[in-house]
């Protein structure tokens, strides 16, 4: 298991320290219940206590959630995207609901491992392997629905991810001590019709109004939409289709909780988890904003620049395949023409939806669509069509994924190996769909002008962000953002 310092950790629990909630959990052996490190119950004997670094590891040691601050609810480890180990990309798949569709090998087949030594590497990180994972995320999941929705729990068992009411009826005693009756305090619950709406944890400082105004610059007709704090877009989801809309804050004070609400319509509500969790990874949610904010305290260049803008994140994408063709939509182009070529693949090669919303009338054109196409019919030069076809035909064929389960060198090497793909484009694409925190991309035009205009020479780009690692996806949007809203850099 992975080394927790007890001592360190125990002055988490002490100083009741927000920062730590999903870095660890605290089992008490004399109460049976497992918690997050600022809850506000008294703090037990150091004697009484053990560490686990998830909060399967600690019902998988026999421990209960903790009712008064619902550990499982804490937002992800940040050390998932940033070390982006074999475990934490196994991590972020399993919230993807990939163990309930495709079982252990197909976990551990997008990981590149076999089943065996896959659950050799997570027990040995996090304490429990991928199915006792998958069962504390589904809890997770139903518990936020039981006491946030009105559907029946049948509903609830088959959206989390349970494939039978029993089983989940079992699960739901077993974590949390309780029925789905008491959790929800015996209010009645009705049929789905398909729209649920959750609050996702985020941590604070949490820049909201930023993140909406990046997306909202780039949001494709019939695909987003963006209004006055509120964001809204398609899905593409395992079992259907799916529209989100997003209501983000702004919080400013470091070290506490947020919630993004997020309204979603799905197709099919097994859909449920995967949705969840490809929002997530939009919203940036498990971030840990005081540690980019401490590590760029004393740079000369960035640090006024966080000090100004606390809280902002690096926005991801709910579509790997989708934001790495819109990568090479923007490919020398601005942004607004990049969402013109981008509005028109929609409206000619884009799936209709079944019940077009507020709207958001199609999906993104899927890889396959795209690859069959000729190069030539695009509405593009000649060139970028063909890299365009030749990276649709990778992704068609399974020979690339980005769904942050591969490696991210080997994602890379896979991307520049295409004719017609280089580091701007490939580097675009691992910060947005792979979550990377550490990248940068010095020729990027708004980097460049963003350079000249804090005074500093734009040919030194390369050399002023080595001091910015591992945050260098933080810097790159905070000298974007250090621009005007017009000219925030290249389409991507």
């Amino acid at each position: 298991m992975t080394s927790l310092d007890r001592e360190s950790c125990y002055r988490a629990v002490k100083s009741r320290d927000r920062r730590f909630d999903g870095v660890f959990y605290t089992a008490v052996r004399t109460t049976g219940i497992y918690c997050r490190p600022s809850c506000p119950a008294r703090t037990p004997a150091f004697q009484n206590v053990t560490f686990h670094p998830s909060a399967a590891s600690a019902q998988a040691a026999g421990y209960r959630a903790c009712k008064r601050c619902l550990p499982d609810a804490t937002p992800g480890s940040p050390d998932w995207d940033v070390a982006a180990t074999a475990a934490g990309r196994a991590m972020r798949l399993i919230a993807d609901g990939v163990v309930d569709r495709e079982g252990v090998d197909g976990l551990a087949r997008r990981v590149g491992y076999t089943p065996r030594h896959l659950t050799r590497i997570l027990t040995a990180e996090l304490g429990a392997g991928p199915l006792a994972l998958a069962r504390a995320r589904r809890a997770q999941t139903a518990r936020v629905l039981i006491e946030t929705t009105e559907l029946t729990y049948a509903d609830i068992a088959f959206a989390s991810g349970f494939s039978s009411v029993r089983q989940f009826n079992d699960t739901i005693r077993e974590v949390y001590a309780s029925s789905p009756t008491d959790l929800r305090g015996r209010r009645g619950g009705r049929p789905a019709t398909g729209t649920v709406t959750m609050r996702l944890a985020v941590r604070t400082p949490y820049l909201g109004s930023a993140l909406l105004d990046f997306l909202a610059v780039r949001a494709i007709p019939g695909v987003e939409a963006a209004g006055d704090g509120w964001y809204a877009r398609t899905l593409s989801l395992p079992h259907g289709t799916g529209t989100v809309r997003l209501e983000v804050p702004d919080a400013d004070e470091p070290g506490q909780t947020a919630f993004a609400t997020a309204t979603f319509t799905l197709e099919d509500l097994r859909d449920t988890a995967a949705a969840t969790e490809r929002v997530r990874r939009l919203l940036d949610a498990d971030c840990d904003p005081v540690a980019v904010a401490d590590a760029f305290a004393g740079d000369p260049l960035i640090g006024p620049l966080v000090r100004a803008r606390p809280g902002l994140r690096v926005p991801g994408h709910v579509d790997g395949p989708e934001i790495a063709v819109r990568a090479v939509l923007g490919q020398q182009v601005s942004v607004a023409g990049a969402r013109t070529v981008a509005a028109r693949l929609v409206a000619e090669h884009g799936r209709p939806l079944p019940n077009p919303v507020d709207g958001l009338t199609h999906l993104f054109p899927d890889a396959a669509t795209l690859a069959a196409l000729s190069p030539e019919d695009l509405p593009m030069p000649r060139a970028r069509g063909r890299a365009l076809v030749a990276l649709c035909a990778a992704l068609a064929s399974g020979e690339l994924a980005l769904d942050r389960g591969p490696d991210r060198d080997d994602v890379r090497r896979r991307l520049l190996a295409i004719p017609g793909i280089g580091p701007w484009t490939a580097d675009y694409v691992a910060l947005r769909a792979l979550g990377h925190p550490d990248v940068f991309l010095p020729t990027d035009i708004g980097i460049r002008d963003a350079l000249a205009g804090l005074g500093r020479a734009p040919a030194t780009a390369a050399q002023l962000a080595e001091a910015w690692t591992p945050w260098r996806s933080y810097a790159q949007l905070h000298l974007w953002q250090s621009l005007t809203p017009e000219t925030p850099g290249k389409e991507k």
